[in-house]
């Protein structure tokens, strides 16, 4: 008697896995729109806390040092933040007379110095009004100037009575989250990583938080000890071209702040010492100089010592750090500017960390 064969134990077909939903198109444009917006109205809130990150990032280096020497975590902070108070005190102090002379000198010296340009600009005025007048003969016709309508603002004198209160919170808020930043942002991080529910996540957020944290603050650090030293010598040069030592400083340290926003800052930065040396020397050729110091400052930073000290790992597309520049400092002002750069760095880093992103971190090389 023979026995049934067996059915066929083949396999039972796996059913593929649910395909992942995509959102659509015009959902990812609203939700850009709206994360825009909320970045633009909570300035007030975020530009304290940016700038605090930002300067604890700059701190952190110091303060391992210092805790290398056996210096407590706490009394590293303090000792960082004192001293960076204390310098830029001493710097305020030494350049606000001559800020303000400027800015109470500058009108008058503006209206002298228009008789300078207009020199330089007549033959292009000239062929202006040339070319306009025959423009009008082919058009038989003259035209009207329509009339212009001057608004003027209406003087509230406690406008800046109310904003000078919420300028030195602002300040203060920065200065206690830096201080809380450098001394319990390592816990904050060690709470936060406890949060999560696997050991092996724990391990990679670990590994990759304190990697990302000792290379943007050693990117930090290093860009901006290289702008205080362009700042310096540019102090400097002015100086051995005949400027006020106070004036040179207050120049000196424009040059270092504007080195922080590549390609817009060095632009305001000539155009700016075009201005100071017409206002402040006769002959044309001297009044040139301060911008081509700058220029020639600029381009050894940034061809050169740059580039050398930091390498390619940190470099950035020239194209994507301008779309930055303009989309912070479109919602930030001149802080956005300042923190365009350091934000980018640090999306580039956490990019080429996460598995399946390295190419978006390539993009940005």
């Amino acid at each position: 008697m023979s026995t049934p064969a067996p059915p066929d134990a083949s396999p039972a077909p796996v059913a593929p896995p649910p395909s992942r939903p995509r959102a659509s198109v015009p959902l990812l444009v609203l939700a850009t729109l709206a994360v825009g917006y909320t970045l633009w109205a909570a300035q007030d809130v975020l530009l304290p806390v940016l700038l605090a990150m930002f300067f604890a990032l700059v701190g952190n280096p110091i303060i391992r040092v210092l805790r290398r020497m056996y210096v407590p975590r706490f009394v590293g902070a303090l000792l960082v933040l004192l001293g960076g108070m204390t310098v830029t005190g001493l710097l305020a102090h030494k350049m606000l007379p001559s800020a303000m002379d400027w800015a109470q000198q500058a009108p008058r010296e503006m209206r002298q110095l228009a008789p300078k340009l207009r020199e330089l600009t007549k033959p292009v005025q000239d062929a202006n009004k040339a070319a306009e007048s025959f423009a009008r003969a082919a058009a038989g016709t003259q035209t009207s100037k329509a009339p212009q309508v001057v608004q003027t603002a209406p003087d509230d004198p406690y406008r800046k009575l109310l904003a000078t209160p919420r300028v030195l919170a602002s300040l203060l808020a920065v200065v206690l989250l830096t201080f809380f930043f450098m001394v319990y942002g390592e816990n904050l991080q060690r709470n936060a990583i406890a949060l999560l529910p696997g050991r092996q996540q724990k391990k990679f957020t670990v590994d990759i938080l304190h990697s990302i944290e000792r290379e943007v603050s050693r990117y930090v650090l290093t860009i901006s000890v290289i702008n205080t030293v362009v700042g310096f010598v540019f102090a400097g040069v002015l100086y051995l071209l005949g400027l006020p030592l106070a004036e040179a400083l207050l120049w000196g340290t424009m040059a270092a702040l504007l080195n922080f926003a590549p390609y817009v800052g060095p632009l305001i930065g000539i155009v700016a010492m075009l201005l100071v040396g017409f206002i402040s020397f006769e002959e044309p050729f001297q009044s040139m100089l301060p911008a081509v110091a700058y220029l020639v400052l600029h381009t050894i930073e940034g061809q050169i010592v740059t580039p050398i000290i930091l390498g390619k790992r940190m470099a950035l597309s020239p194209l994507v750090l301008i779309l930055a520049l303009m989309l912070f400092g479109w919602l930030w002002g001149i802080i956005g500017l300042l923190l365009a750069v350091p934000l980018l760095v640090c999306v580039k880093l956490v990019l080429a960390r996460v598995e399946g992103m390295e190419g978006w971190a390539r993009l940005l090389e």
